[in-house]
């Protein structure tokens, strides 16, 4: 059964497509029915809208590692651990540094 938050979420970026909040929540929502390519795109479209959201880098890596996607996948931790430094998001900076550590 399709995650219930996706069509509303969906609805809202049709309103505001620079609402980040949303991007994300649809990243996430597309993330636990395990679309991660769907995931990725909202992710990375949440990332657009704002550079700064450093908890979008952590999920976008995660759906591009589960998508194979390992050189895509390194470079956003790159970025991400960068931007969750700066936001001071410790927690965000050791989930990207422990996932980079894991990728092969």
């Amino acid at each position: 059964m399709p995650n219930r938050r996706i069509e509303p979420l969906k609805k809202v970026l049709a309103i505001d497509p620079n609402d980040e909040v949303a991007w994300f929540g649809l990243g996430k929502a597309y993330m636990e029915d395990t679309n991660f390519e769907e995931a990725a795109k909202a992710l990375q479209q949440c990332v657009i809208v704002k550079p700064t959201y450093s908890a979008a880098y952590y999920a976008l890596a995660q759906s591009l590692e589960k998508l194979g996607r390992i050189d895509e996948c390194r470079t956003v931790c790159a970025s991400g651990i960068e931007v969750s430094t700066n936001n001071g998001d410790m927690m965000v900076t050791k989930s990207l540094e422990m996932l980079r550590g894991n990728l092969c």
